[in-house]
């Protein structure tokens, strides 16, 4: 297994990836319309000896109360079922934030399973009075600090990139 950014070549084995790990379309749309959009920060990519997409993660911009703070955000992250519980998520996303962390991000943000998640270093964001538009979101929103003082006058409504927004 490699792990490695996305290339073009990726983007249809990406799409499939995503269309058979969710129960619609959505994900796949949302990483297509980020990518014409150019909000897709970084994609990273599990692939087979044969360059089959096995596992995906991808980041895009995310603003607090409207203000860029150099952050991203995580989604999403796909795991094809034949491989799954072989630590390929996890590697992903460690491989994935090591890369952020060298371009200089500040923070991650990511609406997940809080105990899968703070495993790899993320913890509740409202600790630092983080919130998302989402009801009943809460103890879903996580963030791990990737740069010093990145929580430093952090504090209110996070707001992912708008193809999050659009209807399904």
């Amino acid at each position: 297994m490699l792990i490695r950014t996305e290339i073009g070549v990726d983007a249809a084995g990406i799409d499939a990836l995503l269309r058979r790990c969710f129960s619609t379309a959505a994900e796949a749309g949302l990483v297509r319309q980020l990518r014409e959009d150019g909000l897709l920060t970084l994609g990273m990519v599990a692939v087979d000896d044969d360059g089959q997409v096995l596992g995906y993660v991808a980041y895009s911009p995310v603003s607090i109360n409207g203000v860029d703070q150099n952050w991203v955000g995580l989604a999403p992250l796909a795991v094809d079922g034949s491989v799954r519980g072989q630590g390929i998520g996890t590697q992903l996303v460690r491989e994935s934030l090591d890369s952020l962390n060298e371009f200089g991000y500040g923070a991650v943000v990511v609406l997940g399973d809080a105990n899968w998640y703070q495993r790899l270093g993320f913890e509740p964001a409202r600790h630092h009075r983080l919130r998302s538009r989402w009801p009943n979101s809460e103890s879903a929103l996580l963030v791990c600090k990737l740069a010093d003082g990145a929580f430093d006058d952090a504090e209110g409504h996070v707001e992912y990139a708008a193809p999050f927004n659009l209807p399904d």
